[in-house]
């Protein structure tokens, strides 16, 4: 990476594009099977329900982790189409605190990241 640049290029910028459509698309998938789960296990009809007090709170366990799931799958989701503005708007990739590049395979780990390393462990010792 050069020291003075400061942005991707378009080539680049369309390739993390690519990349992150394709996190999008799964993250979406995932959310919608957690939502159906969550949807789908309440057993109303089940004509042995009464016998099944035992297993509430196990299920309301359940049903409460998977909800934890659904929100945190929701909140990469927004994560991801955060970038893809930031991509749009040509400001992907530039580090939120110091201005500087994040580089590229952090973004390819972690494609809504807006802080370098050496940003998020500065911010995690402020803490």
């Amino acid at each position: 990476m050069e020291e003075n640049k400061v942005r991707y290029s378009d080539e680049e910028l369309e390739e993390f594009r690519q990349l992150i459509n394709e996190k999008l698309a799964i993250a979406k998938s995932d959310y919608e099977v957690l939502m159906e789960k969550i949807n789908g296990s309440d057993d109303d009809d089940d004509p042995h329900a009464t016998y099944h007090t035992l297993e509430e709170g196990s299920e309301t366990l359940s049903k409460e982790s998977l909800m934890n799931e659904c929100m945190r799958a929701q909140k990469f989701i927004t994560g991801l189409q955060a970038a893809l503005v930031r991509i749009q708007n040509k400001t992907y990739g530039i580090c939120r605190e110091t201005g500087k590049l994040i580089p590229k395979e952090r973004l390819r780990a972690v494609p809504h990241a807006t802080l370098s390393i050496e940003a998020k462990h500065a911010r995690d010792k402020r803490k």
